[in-house]
């Protein structure tokens, strides 16, 4: 895992954590709702967290394969053709 993968974790994490407690404040406060809708909303915020986290490594696992050697040689050869 890199640097990369775990700041964007992390980052996740945190704003999943804000957007989750905002919710419960708005729906503590000014909106009532029944109990059972706060289990609710924490899963679904879970829920949301795991899929972005899951989309997010298939998309860089998708990028590692590419041979970065075969892309130099790919954009020298599309350069050539332009000109």
């Amino acid at each position: 895992m890199s640097k990369k993968d775990l700041v964007f974790i992390f980052g996740l994490t945190l704003l999943m954590g804000v957007i989750w407690a905002v919710g419960e404040v708005v729906t503590g406060i000014w909106i009532k709702v029944p109990h059972k809708f706060h289990i609710v909303w924490l899963v679904g915020i879970v829920a949301v967290t795991l899929a972005v986290s899951v989309w997010h490594s298939v998309i860089e696992d998708e990028s590692g394969l590419k041979d970065p050697k075969k892309e130099k040689y790919e954009r020298k050869k599309n350069k050539r053709k332009k000109q």
